[in-house]
């Protein structure tokens, strides 16, 4: 028997407008006892074909993979995966000799949900956040070896921590090809540590790529802080930048020696930099007014819709702490990447949190995901990242 969903009557509409999720309240019924991560094939309460996804347990309970009635199989696997390359070449981040670390594959942005893949260097990391795109990794890999050849010598899978906690299925992290991987990886001629095995996400943050670009235009002969450092990217491009002064702050230990072991492999002995391992809000608290380029880009305060109100406090808190301290003249680089705070939501936090420090603000910049974390224009919810560049009087 097929394996199928079919939707209540009227269900269809957000299909219709390509929407790549149905949730549970959309299904009429589920047909064939379908495994979580199981591909189904979804049907209109008529029997009209209408998509074909994985299934699993939860609000979302169809990642849609497609709106053609084809196959999911290998071939279909390597098409997406060839599509996704060819893009990230076509916009200048692949196949260029001063970069080596992009985001090959970004879930729903590449109609690909689920499916997390980011190079560095000659090693793939490949990310899982629904059992579907587990059930399927080996598929993915063999296709992702084929795309790039040569480029790829080792592809790392990591998802005990994405996949869902309830799912009955082995996460276990490690190589899929490989194994013996160098952890240097380029950025826009910057070498960078990558940490895949025990790092956050997949051991860097490639989304803040572009807007490490455009702190370096403005950091020459400014005393920059960056707090939330993690692995130390905008302290690294700052000092290229030419700033006079570069203070990295985070609460891990692990993260502040990896900072240092960043700046040491580009800008050996450079003693414009120093590293605190503390907690941010108390360091904010007692530092003076030493800086006129502070970088706040926290972590993410909401992960869940329920926790909005406590995130934006978090964020006002934050911001009105930086505003207040900033040097006059001085500029602000701030960041939300909560997916449930909206460009709204957090614009008006930064607003109250300016009016809070009773100080005259300006917005330079807007600033948002990079181009190899695209959004498709069908799932808006996949802009994640915010970020807004303040000038202070």
């Amino acid at each position: 028997m097929e394996k199928a969903v079919i939707l209540k009557k009227g269900k269809e509409e957000s299909l219709q407008r390509f929407h790549p999720w149905i949730f549970s309240g959309a299904i009429q019924k589920i047909e064939g006892k379908p495994e979580e991560g199981d591909i189904v094939t979804v049907y209109t309460a008529d029997r009209t074909f209408i998509a074909r996804g994985h299934v699993q347990v939860g609000s979302i309970a169809v990642r849609v993979l497609t709106f053609k009635d084809e196959p999911i199989d290998y071939d279909f696997w390597h098409a997406r995966i060839a599509t996704a390359y060819d893009i990230r070449k076509s916009i200048g981040v692949a196949d260029i000799a001063t970069n080596d670390t992009y985001r090959l594959v970004h879930g729903e942005g590449d109609n690909l949900p689920g499916l997390i893949i980011d190079i560095y260097g000659n090693t793939a990391v490949m990310q899982a956040h629904s059992v579907g795109m587990h059930v399927n990794r080996k598929d993915i890999a063999k296709a992702l070896q084929e795309v790039l050849g040569e480029k790829i010598q080792n592809i790392y899978y990591k998802s005990d921590t994405t996949l869902p906690y309830k799912a009955d299925i082995d996460k276990g992290n490690g190589y899929l090809l490989g194994g013996n991987a160098q952890n240097v990886s380029t950025e826009y001629g910057l070498k960078f540590h990558i940490d895949w095995l025990k790092g956050q996400k997949t051991g860097f943050f490639v989304d803040q790529r572009e807007n490490r670009r455009l702190l370096e235009k403005y950091a020459k002969g400014r005393k920059l802080l960056n707090m939330f450092c993690y692995t130390g990217g905008f302290s690294i491009y700052a000092l290229r930048g030419g700033a006079q002064l570069v203070h990295s702050v985070d609460s891990s230990a692990k993260a502040i020696d990896l900072t240092n072991a960043n700046v040491s492999i580009n800008f050996p002995d450079d003693s414009r930099h120093k590293a605190f391992a503390e907690d941010a809000f108390d360091f904010l608290e007692r530092m003076g007014n030493n800086y006129d380029l502070i970088i706040l880009d926290p972590p993410a305060f909401a992960k869940h819709r329920d926790s909005l109100r406590n995130a934006l406090i978090g964020y006002r808190r934050l911001n009105a702490k930086a505003i207040e301290k900033i040097q006059p003249g001085g500029i602000l680089f701030t960041f939300s990447c909560s997916q449930v705070v909206s460009k709204e939501n957090f614009r008006t936090a930064v607003f109250t949190a300016a009016a809070i420090a009773k100080r005259k603000v300006r917005i330079l910049h807007q600033l948002t995901q990079p181009a190899d974390h695209p959004v498709n224009i069908y799932h808006p919810e996949g802009e994640y990242l915010k970020g807004l560049v303040l000038y202070v009087e």
